[in-house]
């Protein structure tokens, strides 16, 4: 009985260690989104403070932050939603005729850096007039998303047993067809999964939206510099920004939770 329960709390004392390293700078940063800026810059941390709401007034009324979260919605939702118009099937090829040098492709795309790819973008969106666009922006954030949908698809297809897609191909069914209405459905959770984190990472990109986009087409991550300037910087409306940034990532991925455990485990064992 002693074990148990000794055992018990070193469990939840391990727990808090991994957990609170992992949560204080979100926790600090909602904090931080309601105070005065003389509360956040005091040198003595106040955990007691007066809430103010100014900081989000400043970031949804004196700032265009809706125009940036509209255009953060459409660049990512429509770039992941090509990502998986093309990488769905590309992953059930690679997977069903192993095709590993197509693989090994894909993964290099995937681990060459993002900022390697600015340069020849840049170049080529200038020529074609589509600098400050959405299409310049769509085709670089599938340069991240269309890679991972391939790479967490292709051994969730692997392991989805062949017998049933030839079952349904002996009963009328195209292999199109059998991949629309066999594979697709039986892949659901590995699709939410590299649905969710496509989304995610091309939500907080950075980098692609700071040397492509302008005024017009600029995301949230980038709407973050309006409160920095060389005199100061409104630490508290930074924080509220960063906090609405993250907000729907972070709703997304709680919501995706099950499904995305689910599928990155399952695509894991074959057969």
């Amino acid at each position: 009985m002693r074990k148990n329960q000794l055992a018990s709390i070193l469990f939840a004392v391990l727990l808090a260690l991994i957990i609170i390293p992992i949560l204080f700078p979100f926790i600090w940063m909602l904090m931080s989104s309601f105070k005065t800026q003389v509360d956040i810059i005091s040198w003595t941390p106040r955990f007691i403070f007066h809430p103010v709401m100014q900081n989000y007034a400043r970031v949804f009324v004196e700032q265009n932050f809706l125009q940036y979260m509209k255009n953060s919605v459409i660049v990512s939702v429509v770039s992941v939603f090509f990502s998986l118009v093309l990488g769905l099937p590309a992953a059930y090829s690679i997977a069903r005729y192993k095709q590993k040098k197509l693989s090994i492709f894909i993964l290099v795309a995937r681990l060459m850096p993002g900022i390697s790819f600015l340069m020849p973008w840049y170049i080529v969106f200038s020529r074609l007039h589509l600098m400050d666009s959405y299409i310049a922006l769509i085709l670089s954030h599938m340069l991240i998303a269309l890679p991972l949908v391939v790479w967490v698809m292709s051994p969730y297809f692997d392991s989805v047993p062949r017998e049933l897609e030839e079952a349904s191909m002996v009963d009328g069914l195209t292999q199109q067809r059998a991949f629309l209405k066999i594979l697709l459905p039986l892949s659901g959770p590995g699709i939410v999964t590299a649905t969710t984190l496509s989304f995610i990472f091309s939500w907080n990109n950075f980098m692609f939206s700071q040397v492509l986009s302008q005024q017009k087409t600029r995301t949230l991550p980038i709407a973050v510099y309006n409160f920095l300037s060389y005199v100061e910087v409104d630490w508290g409306a930074v924080m509220a920004a960063a906090v609405t940034i993250m907000a729907p990532a972070i709703i997304l991925t709680m919501f995706f939770q099950k499904y995305v455990v689910k599928g990155l485990t399952m695509g894991a064992v074959k057969g």
